[in-house]
This record gives C-alpha cells, sequence and structure tokens, in this order.
C-alpha cells in the first residue's frame, strides 16, 4: 500500500486501538524477511486500526526484514525500542546510549565483554560480537555475521549449554551499579541498556495520544526475554505467539 493511499487515521474504524508488533520471530523469522502473507494481513488492519513495531534493531536492519517502505507502511515505527521513533514517517525525539553511560565505564564493559568471550569454548565464532547502537549494546557470543544456519545451531547450543544466561549473569555481577538492564532476544544475541529503556520506552510517545486499546504482539514475552515489560505492562493487552503463523491466527481471530 503506497502512502497516498493509507486510510487517514481518523478515519478509520477502530481509530482509537494500536497494534504493535515485535519484530523477529512475531512479524518475520529471526532476521529474515517479511512474507507477503504477514504483509498482507498488516496492509489490512491499517485499514482499521493503527500499527506499529517495537524493535530491538536500528532501522536499517528493520528495512532489510520489513522493506525499505518500511516508514509508509507502518504509523508507528520504534527502532531501538523506541529510543529512534517515527510517526507516520517522520522522526520524534531520540536518546543516547553513550551519553547516558560515558565513555569511561563503556569502556569498562566492552573490555570485560571481550575478556569473558576470549575465555569460553565455542563450536564456531563469526563477527561483531559487539554491536553498538544508538539506544543499547547488543552482545552476541557467536557474532552477529553467522549465517541463518548458525544462528540456528548457536541457539540450540545455547539452549544447552545456557551461554547467554551466563554472560549476563556474570556482567550483573561485575557491573551492579551501572543501572542496566540485560534482555536476551532472537536466537544469538542480547541487549544491554539502561533500566527503564526496554521496550516500554516506546509507549511514552503514544500514552498521550487518543488510544482506549495498546494490544502487543511478541515471542519473547518470558521473563528476562526482551518483550517480557512490554507484554507485562498495565497500559498494554499482550498477545505471546511463537512464529508470524501465530501471529497472523491471532489477527484473524481478534480483528477479522
Amino acid at each position: 500500500m503506497s502512502a497516498s493511499a493509507v486510510i487517514p487515521i481518523e478515519d478509520r474504524p477502530l481509530k482509537n486501538t494500536i497494534v504493535l508488533f515485535d519484530v523477529d520471530g512475531t512479524l518475520t523469522p529471526a532476521r529474515e524477511e517479511i512474507t507477503p502473507e504477514v504483509r498482507e494481513i498488516l496492509e489490512q488492519l491499517r485499514k482499521k486500526a493503527v500499527i506499529g513495531f517495537v524493535g530491538g534493531s536500528d532501522l536499517a536492519k528493520q528495512k532489510e526484514q520489513l522493506g525499505d517502505d518500511v516508514l509508509a507502511r507502518f504509523d508507528y515505527c520504534f527502532s531501538e525500542n523506541g529510543l529512534t521513533a517515527y510517526k507516520l514517517g517522520k522522526q520524534l525525539a531520540s536518546q543516547d546510549f553513550i551519553t547516558w553511560l560515558g565513555e569511561e565505564k563503556y569502556n569498562k564493559l566492552v573490555k570485560f565483554v571481550l575478556r569473558y568471550l576470549s575465555e569460553i569454548d565455542l563450536p564456531k565464532r563469526r563477527g561483531t560480537f559487539i554491536e553498538f547502537r544508538n539506544g543499547m549494546v547488543n552482545i552476541s557470543p557467536v557474532g552477529r555475521n553467522a549465517s541463518i544456519a548458525e544462528r540456528h545451531e548457536f541457539e540450540q547450543y545455547d539452549k544447552e549449554h545456557k551461554i547467554r544466561p551466563n554472560l549476563v549473569e556474570a556482567l550483573k555481577k561485575e557491573f551492579p551499579d551501572y543501572g542496566l538492564t540485560y534482555s536476551i532476544g532472537g536466537q544469538i544475541s542480547f541487549d544491554v541498556f539502561p533500566t527503564g529503556w526496554d521496550k516500554t520506552y516506546a509507549l511514552q510517545h503514544i500514552e498521550n495520544e487518543h488510544f482506549k486499546e495498546i494490544h502487543f504482539f511478541g515471542d519473547k514475552t518470558f521473563k528476562g526475554g526482551n518483550d517480557y515489560e512490554i507484554y507485562e505492562d498495565p497500559r498494554t493487552i499482550g498477545h505471546a505467539v511463537n512464529s508470524p503463523a501465530d501471529t497472523v491466527r491471532i489477527l484473524k481471530e481478534l480483528f477479522f
């Protein structure tokens, strides 16, 4: 649907309802592209209600998965948990992780992580173990350059050996006074961000709008997962899913 063909929000039957989606595992398979089926139901849903996504990745990665025209396909786009936010294609106020934490503390954090990763055994290692983003740091023991097959392999290895949970516990012990939250999401990594900068951060952009219902769909809704806080937030109606197909099924039950 082109931007010019979008029904104005005030003319939609459910204009007081916004439906927010996690990206990986909810709208798309992890780091893969959106399917035509999911794209179609989002287009149909947008004719009725307001839609948006809330993801931990930056906008460039979200465009790879959701399409280069993502800012035109969603009413609200919340990258990096809403630290970078767009409403109807226009950018809203943003926040900055490094200014909040400071270079000295950030250096100590990075040195600890790299030292820790150098001392553990993994079947494979690829590239980009620490990815610096505007609102957070993403840490991947196997490396974010892992192929899709290698991502699946690490995910299974991680379930058995608890590589990510153990590193999170080590960071909590080493930096108890940093005011950071560690959130495991996707298949290969976890996010590190200031406490309160989880996906509920995105809600501040819409809580003073006209919405009477805020629905949220996510697959990592368990405690410690990166959808947990927004899923449990009293301002939202949470829907736990296990795949994009599950998202489509629930949307059909609720809105069609």
